[in-house]
């Protein structure tokens, strides 16, 4: 993608602030027309920088109401990937990243309950091929959750 110049930064902190905004008001926010806000809309969009948008639902909403993360360690870090495909076979696990530090990976997850999270540890992850350890940290509250925000300045995102 091209760079990202300072209408792209104002549409994406617009964006990412409210996906639901309707473009002719983004359009008035940043002084072009709609068709503008459209054309570099979907150029963000085909160039990556915008990779979806969604509706957050609660895991709590859902009788998901323990969020883990574990941390996995692998025979060989190059077995990562058919780890990664064994994974998304179960659709607890929300998130997978490959780390460096003590774990191979790290693996967020919902369960209903302890029962359910012991048996998504015991009888799911650790029967895994190639994973050696698993270490199970319980969030007990999510106090943060943000997007990246959108300085308008070039080279200045920060968190919100």
């Amino acid at each position: 993608m091209d760079r990202i110049d300072n209408l792209d930064r104002k549409i994406l902190s617009i964006l990412s602030k409210n996906a639901r905004i309707p473009f002719k008001d983004v359009a008035a926010e940043c002084g072009v027309s709609r068709a503008a806000i459209h054309q570099r809309v979907q150029h963000l969009i085909d160039g990556g920088v915008i990779t979806g948008s969604s509706f957050n639902v609660s895991p709590k909403s859902l009788g998901y109401s323990t969020c883990t993360y574990v941390g996995i360690t692998l025979e060989r870090g190059s077995m990562y990937k058919a780890v990664v495909e064994r994974l998304r076979h179960i659709p607890e696990v929300v998130e997978c990243h490959f780390t460096t530090g003590p774990y191979t990976m790290l693996v967020k997850l919902y369960a209903r309950d302890n029962e359910q999270l012991m048996d998504l540890l015991n009888g799911r992850l650790q029967d895994i091929p190639g994973v050696v350890a698993t270490e199970t940290l319980i969030s007990l509250e999510q106090s943060i959750k943000r997007e990246m925000i959108i300085d308008t300045e070039a080279g200045n995102e920060q968190a919100l």
